[in-house]
Order: structure tokens, then sequence, then C-alpha cells
């Protein structure tokens, strides 16, 4: 039985995020360029979306640019760039055949002006699709993405629109650039790394993890659906105790 068969579809986290590394390292151990792994990337990347829309996946949200990784050469972050839009040019049309939203989380402005203008007009394209959300975490970080949550809510108490009593965990949640989706309840990320690299810190306080070996470019469908099977072998707590769960 493959793990796709071992799946109960009544249980599916609703909302899986992916930190997807291993690119640069793939292709160095085939003696290529790095931008040779993030070209591969992209056919895991449509491999794990296929994957999640034939189970009936929600939401997923895909980290493929941290704020971070600005600082890397400049001839790979132009790589990178170029390949982005070449990726939602020619996949916009499969995600409205599908019926998947795209959405971008994170510093847009700071994208190159054709990568932007790219992202915004795929993004209205695919507005009315509803049967499964794409995110993009695009110059993202989630430190700056909860300080500017903070900025917003002291503006606003500084004006008096809130009250300070009032703010709360769902208050904060209201102001993550994530505000339109749930929590993920599971984070998947490859290579091996264990670590959670910036990405999303206020959102995982309850999410599971799960540590892939496979570097990104080998991550296919029976992976993710390996990692939906392990996350459904989990006791999920919230803090209570195994007893209180079962009752």
């Amino acid at each position: 039985m493959n793990f796709k068969e071992q799946i109960d579809t009544k249980r599916l986290p609703q909302h899986i995020a992916i930190i997807m590394d291993g690119n640069g390292r793939w292709a160095k151990e085939r003696g290529k360029m790095r931008v040779f792994g993030h070209e591969n990337g992209v056919v895991a990347v449509r491999n794990t979306i296929e994957a999640a829309a034939e189970i009936g996946v929600k939401y997923i949200t895909l980290f493929t640019f941290s704020t971070e990784n600005w600082n890397r050469p400049k001839k790979e972050v132009n790589a990178l760039m170029n390949l982005l839009v070449k990726t939602i040019n020619k996949e916009t049309k499969t995600l409205n055949k599908n019926k998947i939203r795209l959405q971008a989380i994170g510093d847009l402005k700071s994208l190159n002006p054709d990568t932007y203008k790219e992202l915004m007009k795929a993004i209205e394209n695919t507005k009315s699709n509803d049967r499964m959300t794409l995110s993009l975490a695009l110059s993202y970080c989630s430190r700056g993405e909860i300080v500017d949550a903070v900025k917003q809510i002291a503006e606003k108490a500084k004006k008096g629109e809130l009250d300070l009593a009032d703010i709360n965990d769902d208050i904060i949640s209201q102001h993550l650039t994530t505000h339109f989706m749930p929590d993920p309840e599971l984070l998947i990320r490859t290579s091996g790394e264990q670590r959670i690299s910036n990405f999303m810190l206020w959102q995982v306080a309850y999410t599971e993890l799960y540590f892939c070996p496979k570097y990104w470019p080998d991550f296919g469908k029976e992976d993710f659906y390996e990692a939906i099977v392990d996350f459904q072998s989990r006791e999920r707590r919230f803090g209570k105790t195994s007893e209180q769960i079962t009752k």
C-alpha cells in the first residue's frame, strides 16, 4: 500500500507550509550551478501542488525567498527572480484550470518591478478560484512581519482606534500578512536541516514539524503523502493530556 492510500482524507491538515530547502546542494553534487537546482525545484513545486489538490488540502504555503536571500550573489538572485517570473507566466493557466488561487506574503514591494508586476497579475487572474490557495512567501521575514504587526497595532492604539485591553492573539494574527488563512497544522522542511529559519514563527506555535532528508528537487508526491501519514499518526494535545484528548 502506498502512502496516498494510507491517508485519512477526513483528517487532512487544512494548511501545510513547506520550507523548500536543498536546491543549491542538489545542483552542486551534480557539478552544476545553483540555479540548475532552482530550475529543477520547480518540478517539485508542481508535483507537490498537484498532490495537495488531489487529496483536498485547502492551503499550501511555500517559503520561496527570504529577506536574507537578498544577501546571496547578485547573479543567483537575478536568476531566481527571472525564474519566478517565467514560472508564474507558465503556470497561471494551470492554476486556473485546477481552480487554485495564488497569493503571496512578505515584503512584496521589495521585489524587482517585473517580478512584482507578474505576481500581482497572476494573483488578480486567479482570485476567484476556490479549490485551494497557494501562497508564496517572497522577501519574507517572520520577525519583520511580527514587528510590522506590532507597529500597526500600536498606531491604532495611539489613535484611540484600539483599546490596549482588547489586544490578544487574534488581534495580532489579524495584522500579520497571513491573516487570510488558518495557521499551518503541518510544516515540512526538506534537505535534512532541522530549523525554522525565521519562517512563520507566530503561526507555527502548535504546528507539527516534519523533516525530510531529501533535497527539494527530489521531493515527490509520495514524499508529500508520507509527511501527511506521519502527521496523522501523531497525537495533537495542545497542552492537554492524552486522556483529555480521547474522551
